[in-house]
Order: C-alpha cells, then sequence, then structure tokens
C-alpha cells in the first residue's frame, strides 16, 4: 500500500464524519422544505404512510450519497494539490 493512502486514512475518516453532519443538516432542511414537517418520519413510525417512510429514506440516502461523494473527492483534490499524489 502507498504512504500516501495510509496516511489519507485519518484524514479520511474525518472527512467522513464531517460529511455525516453536512448530509444530516441538509437533509433535515430539505424534507422541512418538502413536506413543512420539522420531523423526518422513521420507518417504525406507527402514524406515517408507507409512502411518506419511503420518500423520506430515498431522499436521505440521495443527499448522504452525493454530500459524501463531494466531500471525499475535494478530499482527495486537496491532497494532490498539497502533495502531487492521488491518495486513492
Amino acid at each position: 500500500m502507498k504512504a500516501s493512502k495510509i496516511a489519507y486514512k485519518p484524514i479520511g475518516l474525518a472527512l467522513g464524519a464531517t460529511s455525516g453532519m453536512i448530509a444530516g443538516a441538509a437533509f433535515k432542511q430539505a424534507w422541512k422544505m418538502i413536506s413543512h414537517d420539522g420531523d423526518a418520519p422513521d420507518a417504525t413510525d406507527e402514524d406515517r404512510t408507507w409512502r411518506e417512510v419511503l420518500i423520506a429514506a430515498a431522499l436521505q440516502g440521495a443527499i448522504f450519497a452525493v454530500v459524501k461523494a463531494a466531500v471525499d473527492r475535494a478530499g482527495a483534490a486537496t491532497t494532490r494539490r498539497l502533495t502531487g499524489t492521488w491518495p486513492g
């Protein structure tokens, strides 16, 4: 394994945690705009419909995937700019 990959591991972990927090906040805001309700449904919310639960889950998954990809890509590009080596 290349040294740049090993050195990037802790940075990648920190970026992953950061992207999770950003995605969580983005999902909450998106859900408020879509449903005009403060809380997104959980799968076990008895008072919510299947449709509402599945739409919330799909939206959350899409937001998390996009934010994670953007943060990971930006981290790798920054690492290349600083070190001259792509970490992947």
